[in-house]
Order: C-alpha cells, then structure tokens, then sequence
C-alpha cells in the first residue's frame, strides 16, 4: 500500500502540473465549499444565539461528510476493481494539489504588469487576495503577489501533501475541507468572529507543522534556485511571528529573505486600514520579476516537497 501511495502521490503531481484545476473537471473542493455554505446558513438559523456552537457543528458535520463520502467512494472502487479505486484515489489526491492553479494566477499578474497594464494587474490581483486593490501601485500588486504565492504554498500544496503521506487521499481531502471552511469562515469581523472560531483554529492546528516543514524546504529551494538561502534562513528565524496567524509568518518569511524583499505592513480590507508587522529587509523594490522567482520558489519546493513525500512512503 505505501508503494502505491508513493506513486499515487507522484503522478497526482504530474497531473497538477500538466492540467491544474480545469473549469470542466468537478473538483471536491467546490462541492465542499457548497456544503459548507449550505450548513452555515442551518446551523445559524438552528443556533442563531449560539454562534460559535454552530460554527463547531458546522465544521464537525462538513469534517464528517468529506470524510464519509470519500470513503465511500474508495470503498465501492475497491468492490469494483482495485484499478478503480487506484484511480479514485489519484483524483482525490490530485484535486487537493494546486501548484499548477497559484503559479497560473500569479503568472497572469506578472504578465498584465510587464505589459504596461496595471489596472489588469489590480483586477487578476483581487482573485488570489482579499485586500483591496483598486489603487495598489505597481510595487504594491508585486508584492501582495509575492505574499499571496508565498503563504499559499502551505495550504495549496505542501500541508495536503503532508496529510496524504500520514492518511493517505482521504487525509489530503479531509485537509482541503479544513482549509475551504477557514478560508470562508475565518474572519475577524462582526459576523464570523464567533461562528468561524472552530474553523480558524483547526486551520492552524492542521498547518502548524505543515508551515514550518515549508519553511525549510524554502531554504533549500533557494539553495538550489540560486537565491539567497542564508537570507531565507535568516528572515525565517528572524521573522517568522510576524503575522495575526501563527503560522503565514513561515513561509513568507522565508520568501522575503530568500528574494530579498521586505513583504507584509499595511494593507486595505473592505476600506479599513490593517495594521500588520513588515517582514524582511528591504533590499530590492518588489518588481514583476520577484513574481517570476517566487512561482519558480514555488515549484522548486513543490518538487522537493514531493520527493521527501515519496521517499517517506517508500522507506515505511
């Protein structure tokens, strides 16, 4: 079973890299985040005095139901034919990879800047962060790029990657399912502050070791891409709790001193200023090319990412 989960793991990646999340494809993570919203609006209607009850009885019941179906959905392609159920499982690791989807976004940022065209750039930008960007200078849309690509290499790759190593596809979905209700719930705002509660912290418990496994791959990526490894490792130690989050910090932080960037500080959120620490030293002004080195940061750690993950599951 650990051969095969090893090869699984390999050729989920090679389909990540070659089709990324194609719009004609059905994808678990949107039937999940359909779920999610459908048991968020019964649990508040059940619990409208008791928000953060229904929050955690949300989150248990859309836990249960991802769990539940892709277990079933194993269980009948293994009655079928044990070629089925190789195949299922290869989707649903598949689906909970998305080194493909985060480097495309990001290319399309980079390319609407080097083309002359910053309002472009603002618009793509606004589909892979939450902060306002209508009037992000040039620099600005770089580095919130950067940022965004940077602390989505846990969650888009590397945690469901390391979920699957320990569970197998069902531990990579049952993570995206936890990823998908913090990322919908896990707000600090009037309506989610109690109800996304539950969300908000499994979230951080299943990225806490996930995030600073990346960190250090960062660092050897950065050895190997020939960026700055001794900044990376620096500013990672350095800067790492400089986040709301314990644990965005990581992998950005590694990011801006591997690219020698500073990243974080004030950012704009539904026209409320956020006050945030900076992260890293200034060395260079975030330019379209830090785009660039951070999607091939990406998919250098992507690669060694899922080299360890296969050698684990060979050596077990």
């Amino acid at each position: 079973m650990t051969p095969d989960l090893a090869v699984l793991i390999a050729a989920a990646f090679l389909l990540d890299l070659l089709l990324g999340d194609p719009a004609w494809l059905p994808h678990p993570v949107r039937a999940i985040g359909y779920l999610a919203g459908g048991l968020e609006a019964w649990s508040r209607r059940v619990m409208p005095a008791h928000l953060k009850a229904a929050g955690f009885v949300t989150v248990i019941m859309v836990l249960t139901v991802t769990w539940g179906v892709a277990r079933l959905m194993l269980f009948m392609g293994a009655a079928v034919h044990p070629l089925l159920f190789s195949l299922i499982s290869l989707y649903l690791l598949y689906a909970s990879l998305a080194a493909h989807d985060l480097a495309w976004h990001a290319g399309r940022v980079s390319a609407a800047l080097e083309s002359g065209d910053l309002p472009l750039a603002r618009q793509r930008l606004a589909m892979i962060v939450g902060r306002d960007t209508g009037e992000l200078t040039t620099s600005a849309v770089c580095k919130a790029c950067v940022e965004s690509v940077a602390e989505n290499i846990v969650d888009g790759f590397t945690a469901p990657l390391f979920w699957a190593v320990i569970f197998g596809p069902i531990g990579a979905i049952v993570y995206k399912a936890v990823n998908t209700m913090d990322s919908m719930f896990g707000y600090k705002n009037e309506r989610y502050r109690k109800f996304g509660f539950a969300a908000a912290r499994l979230d951080d418990l299943a990225n806490f070791i996930p995030a600073r496994l990346s960190a250090l791959l960062m660092v050897a990526a950065s050895l190997i891409g020939g960026y700055n490894a001794a900044g990376a490792w620096r500013i990672w130690r350095r800067d790492h709790g400089c986040h709301a989050s314990p644990n965005s910090a990581h992998s950005e932080a590694a990011a801006a001193g591997a690219l020698g960037l500073r990243l974080g500080g004030d950012s704009r959120y539904f026209g409320k200023i956020v006050v945030k620490p900076v992260i890293g030293d200034a060395v260079d002004e975030c330019r379209p090319r830090h785009i660039r080195a951070v999607i091939r940061l990406l998919y250098i750690t992507a690669v060694i990412a899922v080299l360890l993950a296969v050698s684990v599951c060979l050596g077990r």
